[in-house]
């Protein structure tokens, strides 16, 4: 399935070849995809291993490989390593999130490659940046551990991983980064150089505000669930019909609101939460006071309440019921693509796009994430392959 966007997207005519897999490399190439680039993805003769995964793994080639095209070679022989350096030669980006040992072994370094192509933009995506741990195997699960984020999103003595690939994907996007920053100062020095990004050095960045919390205060944080709210009301309250929403009322005016709405008089005209700090040191008994008033509602009718006065809420939703989101839908955040493998290949599906706007529209899709080897005849034959060359070089 292809989708022609209306628009001359700001990375048109780059030109990014990636031999990457998961989440945190195919992220830096899909945002450059996105954004105009031509992103060819060099597979081998079985295709990248994501695309058989399994469980909470299955969505990661769907989503994160779109507007890509896919060149299968096979590295381990001389005629497959040499079109791929033929192809890296036509480059302005090369992106790979392999370990540095696999892409010596292969040729494909950053200093044999730059001899070949000097503007070449070379992007590293890593577990670690160059140091005491660059040797250890990391993934997303490992850095959260490590980089105390699984401490903050669980509970004492029970840590947590976040419930989604955020190193993974955040990494690929400070990889983009990288890449455009490059690009600017190639512009002045007609050179290329390499980009590092690394799993565990993005999750220290997410925590840095409960490290500079530390640094102010002396006291460290505790986990999320367990920390000391800043404001009084903030929390998942469980309503008619077991449902479960989150209600947030922030400052003395909200406060004011909430009473009013609610005909919570005596709360209203209680000294002791007159002020936010005051209803925070309330809370012990609050908070169960009002947990029980609120029993009494479904979550669409807090829901048309908070909304009506402007107060902030959110219904505790599932990631599939997204899909189907009244917002997401009228503002265009979801796209139809093809699915590409599975037993679903060649169905229709939504995929989420980037949430920000060019001159008042999202990049979106022009390319479907592409079927194993969708384009290698047509990108063997750009680089001068006759059909012979092209039959032994797709063959699989």
């Amino acid at each position: 399935m292809s989708i022609h966007a209306p628009k001359v997207l700001p990375y048109n005519g780059l030109r990014v070849v990636e031999f990457t897999h998961m989440v945190m490399g195919p992220t830096c190439g899909m945002v450059l995809g996105d954004l105009g680039a031509e992103v060819i993805k060099v597979e081998p003769p079985k295709g990248d291993n994501t695309r058989r995964l399994l469980g909470a793994g299955a969505g990661f080639f769907p989503m994160f490989n779109r507007n890509k095209k896919s060149l299968v070679l096979d590295l381990q022989t001389p005629e497959g390593k040499e079109a791929a350096l033929k192809l890296i030669a036509t480059a302005d980006v090369f992106s790979e999130n392999f370990k540095p040992e696999t892409m010596q072994k292969l040729g494909l370094d950053y200093e044999r490659l730059k001899v070949l192509n000097p503007r070449l933009i070379y992007v590293s995506h890593k577990g670690f940046l160059p140091g005491p741990y660059d040797h250890r195997t990391a993934l997303d699960e490992v850095v959260q551990m490590m980089g105390g984020l699984a401490y903050m999103t669980g509970r004492s003595g029970d840590p947590l991983r976040a419930g989604s690939s955020v190193n993974d994907i955040m990494g690929g996007l400070f990889g983009a980064i990288g890449v455009m920053a490059a690009l600017k100062q190639r512009e002045t020095t007609g050179l290329g150089q390499k980009v590092e990004s690394a799993l565990f050095e993005n999750n220290v960045f997410l925590v840095a505000q409960h490290m500079m919390q530390y640094a102010m205060t002396g006291v460290p944080a505790n986990p999320m669930p367990e920390r000391i709210s800043p404001w009084g009301i903030y929390d998942v309250f469980r309503v008619r019909d077991d449902g479960q929403i989150f209600l947030a009322v922030v400052s003395d005016t909200q406060w004011a609101i909430f009473c009013q709405a609610f005909g919570f008089e005596d709360f209203k005209s209680d000294d002791r939460l007159a002020t936010n700090n005051g209803r925070v040191l309330s809370r012990e008994w609050m908070l169960p006071a009002l947990r029980e008033r609120l029993t009494g509602y479904s979550v669409a009718e807090l829901v048309e309440k908070f909304e009506s006065v402007g107060l902030p809420f959110a219904p505790i939703t599932r990631p599939h019921d997204l899909l189907n989101d009244p917002h997401l839908l009228a503002t265009g955040a979801l796209a139809p693509i093809t699915l590409p493998d599975g037993a679903r290949a060649g169905e229709q599906a939504s995929t989420v796009l980037f949430p920000f706007t060019l001159d008042g529209e999202r990049p979106g899709v022009r390319l479907s994430p592409p079927e194993l080897g969708a384009h290698s005849e047509a990108l063997l034959r750009e680089l001068g392959y006759d059909e012979a060359a092209i039959a032994r070089l797709s063959r699989r």
